[in-house]
């Protein structure tokens, strides 16, 4: 599966972004994430849906913040980032899992998000 991440820019704190992550193959057949890494920072998980799209994962530092979704009909995958911080500033990459492995095979890009203060 090819995954094409969108949506980052330029916000100031407390504003919202959407990014989207355009998918090719059996994307229904796969648990899709979000992660993201700061400069200097290792990636980190921050955002999880099933691939049946009923049971969802965050973040604590994202929790009540941020909402992943999937639309199946369109191989897309978002996440919805309201209140955001200067500290969520970051390059943000979808990737994509077989079903129930926890082992993330495909990536994408990564869009840039940067939240200033």
């Amino acid at each position: 599966v090819q995954l094409q991440a969108s949506g980052g820019g330029l916000v100031q704190a407390g504003g919202s972004l959407r990014l989207s992550c355009a998918a090719s193959g059996r994307f229904s057949s796969y648990a899709m994430g979000w992660f993201r890494q700061a400069p200097g920072k290792e990636r980190e998980f921050v955002a999880g849906i099933s691939w049946r799209g009923g049971s969802t994962d965050y973040a604590d530092s994202v929790k009540g913040r941020f909402s992943i979704s999937r639309d199946n009909a369109k191989n897309t995958v978002y996440l919805q980032m309201n209140s955001l911080k200067p500290e969520d500033t970051a390059v943000y990459f979808c990737a994509a899992a077989w079903r129930e492995s926890s082992v993330y095979d495909y990536w994408g890009q990564g869009t840039q998000v940067t939240v200033s203060s």
